[in-house]
C-alpha cells in the first residue's frame, strides 16, 4: 500500500466504526446489561400483574353486593376505577396488607368487560 494511502484508509475505517456502533445500536441488535435488566423487570412485572388479576376478580365474585358495586364501578371514570377496585379491598392479595396499584388497575379493566 502507498503512503499516501494510509491517511485516508485510517480515517474511512474510524468513521465506518463510529456509524456502524451508531446504527447498531440505535436499532437494538445490541443490549446493555442496564437496559436488558429494565426489559426483564418490566415483563416480570407484566407477569405477576397477570396472574395477580384473576384472584383479584376472583374476590370481587365473592362480594354479596357485587352487582351494585359494577355499577357503582361503571359509572366512574376510567383513572378513577383503580382506586375505587382498592379501595373495595380487591386488589389485596392474601397474606398482604395493601393492594397493588397495577393489580388493581388491570383488575378493574378485567371487571369492566364483566358481563353480568
Amino acid at each position: 500500500m502507498k503512503k499516501e494511502y494510509i491517511k485516508p484508509f485510517g480515517w474511512g475505517v474510524a468513521v465506518g466504526m463510529v456509524v456502524l456502533l451508531i446504527v447498531i445500536f440505535s436499532a437494538g441488535w445490541v443490549v446493555t446489561s442496564g437496559s436488558a435488566k429494565s426489559m426483564a423487570q418490566d415483563i416480570a412485572d407484566k407477569a405477576v400483574v397477570e396472574r395477580l388479576a384473576p384472584i383479584c376478580v376472583a374476590q370481587f365474585m365473592k362480594d354479596p353486593n357485587r352487582e351494585e358495586r359494577l355499577k357503582e364501578l361503571e359509572k366512574l371514570d376510567s383513572w378513577q376505577r383503580s382506586d375505587y377496585v382498592k379501595k373495595q379491598g380487591w386488589a389485596v392479595m392474601p397474606g398482604e396488607k395493601e393492594s397493588d396499584y397495577d393489580v388493581a388497575d388491570e383488575c378493574a379493566r378485567r371487571l369492566m368487560k364483566l358481563e353480568m
